[in-house]
């Protein structure tokens, strides 16, 4: 697995407090963890680990893990993510 890819699933682990695998088939409100508050902490990790600011539009349509790594190639990251 490449290290855009550890630190995309990092940040699901941080943010949400979830397993490795379970973060892979998150979407949006899939864990209570992932609510609004939820949401924002994850976009604050995804911010952090790789040093970009996302756009609101961008934080609005970021609905599910596999949503959310096609959103992060718009900004140069590229990933091993389906």
């Amino acid at each position: 697995m490449d290290a855009n890819t550890e630190k995309y699933i990092a940040a699901f682990q941080a943010a949400l407090e979830v397993d490795r695998d379970v973060a892979k088939q998150l979407e949006y409100q899939g864990v209570p963890e992932w609510d609004s508050v939820g949401h924002m902490a994850l976009m604050g990790e995804i911010e952090d680990a790789f040093d970009i600011t996302l756009e609101m539009d961008d934080i609005i349509d970021f609905s599910s893990f596999a949503k959310g790594a096609e959103i992060l190639r718009k900004y140069g990251i590229e990933m091993d993510v389906k």
